[in-house]
């Protein structure tokens, strides 16, 4: 069975883009008009995910500077100019992280940033003034002056061997089920399943899950074209045990007559695409009830492929490229720590002598 995988569309990704296009626009109205120059200079070398991020990034800096400093004292956003950047000084934005730290929205939530949120907003603000410095609008970055927080390795949360079946089991059979949830899965187990092992078998992203189309998947040579970050698209491999799964499924779905004109691949039982939301719940609903000690989300599931395939093959390249990652560094800070135990256990696998002689 051959599913068009050289001529499919981009239909989710495409739509997605244009929603966050749509949200930047809508972010920009609250930010000082030259920002906009900003976001147009960038955009041919940023995906619209990231622009959105930064236009949330910006629009926290500025309210900060216009209700808890004076830098800015007798303006607003509408007649902030790009000169007056030249008020902020290293001092100001090491202030503005110290204060996201822990600090009270406008909707008067609390709000926190841990190490990555500060790291990321001094990014933004790093390219955010670097880009109007390059043009001579203003006299220097000072944000290249502030330190990024120092990024404390986490460990790696992933699911044992035995961890795996017992989730796999649980998402097909549903044992520990009760009431209505119980009812619920006999409508999507067969779904969930497809989903799980997909995520489990190949390491993709949740959002590359979501995306696929089933147009994406080619059985000759058991392969799933996914659109990576930034759109690129590549093809990945999957094993026979994910073939059965996702042959299963798709049974089940192009007997549903409602599907007919749905080109995603895995969809609710709305008969629309599935969201990452849906997926990360359903994830959650079967590991809390197989691993209730770890907090097991999509992207620990990654990291349980990740890590299996480097036990197995010894080869961060492998890892890294199966993985999508465009910096080696990404791959080696997550995996090669694995290569010490590795060590440690060689350490006792030549025998020099005998005892028991």
């Amino acid at each position: 069975m051959l599913y068009n995988i050289c001529m499919g569309s981009q239909t989710y990704f495409n739509e997605r883009n244009l929603k966050d296009e749509q949200k930047i626009r809508e972010q920009l109205t609250f930010l000082p008009a030259f920002c906009e120059d900003f976001f147009i200079g960038i955009e041919n070398n940023t995906s619209a995910l990231t622009r959105l991020n930064y236009t949330y990034d910006l629009r926290l800096f500025f309210d900060y500077m216009f209700n808890e400093t004076s830098v800015f004292a007798g303006k607003n956003t509408n007649t902030l100019q790009v000169r007056d950047l030249n008020n902020i000084t290293s001092k100001t934005i090491e202030r503005f992280i110290s204060y996201i730290g822990n600090y009270t929205g406008a909707d008067g939530k609390t709000y926190t940033n841990g190490e990555d949120g500060k790291a990321r907003k001094i990014a933004t603000l790093r390219s955010f003034l670097k880009y109007f410095f390059k043009r001579g609008l203003i006299t220097s970055n000072v944000a290249a002056n502030v330190d990024i927080p120092k990024l404390h390795d986490k460990t790696i949360i992933r699911l044992e061997v035995d961890e795996v079946a017992k989730l796999l089991d649980e998402a097909e059979y549903g044992d520990n089920l009760s009431g209505n949830a119980r009812e619920y899965h006999k409508h999507t187990k067969v779904r969930d399943v497809a989903i799980l092992t997909t995520l489990l078998g190949t390491g993709m992203r949740v959002s590359e899950c979501v995306g696929l189309d089933v147009n994406d998947v080619d059985f000759e040579i058991n392969g799933l074209r996914i659109t990576r970050k930034g759109g690129n698209q590549v093809v990945i491999y999957f094993s026979d045990e994910i073939r059965e799964a996702l042959l299963k499924w798709l049974e089940l779905r192009n007997n549903n007559p409602y599907l007919k004109e749905e080109p995603a691949l895995f969809t609710s039982l709305q008969n629309r695409r599935i969201t990452t939301r849906a997926v990360q719940k359903l994830v959650k609903k079967y590991s809390e009830l197989t691993t209730p000690l770890k907090h097991i989300t999509p992207h620990k599931l990654r990291s349980t492929y990740g890590t299996a395939l480097y036990q197995e093959t010894q080869d961060i390249y492998i890892v890294a490229d199966v993985l999508g990652h465009k910096d080696i560094n990404t791959t080696k800070k997550h995996y090669a720590a694995m290569s010490d135990d590795i060590r440690r256990q060689a350490a006792n696998k030549v025998i020099l002598r005998d005892k028991a002689e």
